[in-house]
């Protein structure tokens, strides 16, 4: 709806209206948390047998007990099992604990103190910069804050981030030492690299001769249909190029067993792998073995894992599908209000004009949370205050119908206290 052909007294009576149905909704006094991507308790059930059969598994399979100290870099099972999932040589994963967002923090950390294959350690430097393509995820972020590492902000076009920005920056710049990416199924817009993208990010020239791209794989089998995307393999391509030392691939199993409880891993080049464990030697003895054979049994291989993500999307794809059928009829051909059809992962986006903000915020007031408005960018700054990230994957269809009648009576409100706040 065109709100700007109506009257100043038509418009104040249409914002009215939309406020009493909005207080009837508030009255409800529900509580719906979208903030974060996280499983459903519908969704944990479903590795739940893992932990039954946990007592019958064989723990001493390998050469080196799992219930005891040693192999650092992970069981040769599960690394064989993330391999398969990273289309990678065993040789080139390590594997970690529950947290993928772990593995991204230590690398920086270890870049920023000791340097990366013999370079100069980056606390050196007078100055380090990530390339951060965004909207994305808040928490590599906030990786970059930590550390006082210099965010350059890149938009995000519909296959990727603007390659002719990133490649001009990096050409020119040795102070850029990364690049933040969800390659598939990307935090927040859920599109996947295309071909060219990976290419280009393969093959692009830096400066920076330690320049690592953080390959944050975390929905690489996260589809919501059976036809998935399909994101062309990066190491396939830097293998060709000579530029393997370039890329740090990442993945857990929190959103596919146990969030948070799971296990992580690195997919990187041998010499990075040799690197990092030489490294993690003084950080822990190894991670938790018993969890990676656990998980091994329970998943078996690649296709064990997408067998089980099938179960994960049955009920995972109702909520998403509920999201546009109701925007869809809310919205139809309206400029104003753009929002994602992601054929994957956990979140949808929304972008509109100038008022993200106050839709979260009244949203917040009938008891609908969402990710501030403005996390999805380095520092917050969204600079058209446009972008509110939806993660619909804990509350239930009920809830999720009454979540998105809120949100759509917030963008309605918005909207029109925009165009009143112009005629004054």
């Amino acid at each position: 709806m065109d709100y700007k052909s109506f009257s100043v007294k038509e418009l104040e009576n249409l914002l009215a209206d939309e406020q009493k149905r909005f207080k009837k909704l508030v009255k409800e006094g529900r509580n719906v948390d979208m903030t974060r991507g996280r499983p459903s308790k519908e969704q944990l059930e479903i590795a739940m047998p893992m932990l039954k059969g946990a007592g019958s598994y064989n723990y001493s399979a390998e050469a080196a007990d799992a219930r005891n100290y040693g192999d650092l870099g992970g069981t040769k099972a599960c690394k064989a099992l993330f391999a398969e999932l990273f289309g990678v040589k065993s040789e080139e994963v390590f594997v970690g604990d529950g947290s993928s967002l772990d593995l991204m923090y230590t690398l920086v950390h270890f870049a920023k103190q000791f340097g990366v294959l013999g370079s100069t350690p980056w606390n050196n430097l007078k100055k380090v910069k990530f390339i951060c393509p965004a909207p994305g995820y808040d928490r590599h972020f906030s990786i970059c804050q930590q550390f006082g590492i210099e965010m350059v902000t890149v938009r995000m076009k519909d296959d990727g981030p603007d390659m002719d920005v990133v490649e001009a920056l990096v050409r020119e710049d040795d102070s850029i030492k990364g690049i933040w990416c969800v390659p598939k199924y990307s935090n927040p817009t859920g599109i996947t690299f295309s071909d060219s993208v990976v290419d280009r990010l393969a093959t692009m020239k830096t400066a920076a001769n330690d320049f690592r791209i953080f390959w944050d794989n975390a929905y690489m089998v996260h589809s919501l249909y059976d036809t998935d995307d399909k994101l062309k393999n990066i190491f396939d391509v830097a293998r060709k190029a000579g530029t393997l030392d370039r890329i740090y691939s990442f993945a857990s199993t929190s959103k596919i067993t146990f969030a948070g409880s799971g296990i992580s891993a690195i997919a990187a080049s041998e010499a990075n792998i040799k690197d990092i464990t030489g490294k993690m030697f003084f950080k822990c003895i190894n991670a938790n073995k018993v969890n990676q054979v656990m998980h091994v049994n329970f998943l078996k291989n690649a296709d064990g894992v997408r067998e089980v993500m099938k179960k994960h999307a049955a009920l995972l794809r109702p909520k998403f599908e509920l999201f546009d059928k109701k925007f869809t009829e809310a919205f139809e051909g309206d400029e104003f209000v753009r929002w994602s059809k992601p054929r994957g992962g956990y979140f949808i986006s929304v972008d509109v004009k100038s008022c993200a903000k106050r839709i979260v915020e009244l949203a917040a007031t009938a008891g609908v949370k969402f990710t501030a408005a403005g996390a999805t960018f380095p520092y917050h700054l969204d600079d058209m205050d446009s972008n509110i990230r939806v993660a619909p994957s804990v509350p239930s269809l009920e809830e999720m119908e009454f979540a998105v009648d809120v949100m759509i009576s917030a963008i309605r409100q918005a909207r029109m206290e925009l165009v009143l706040a112009k005629t004054k």
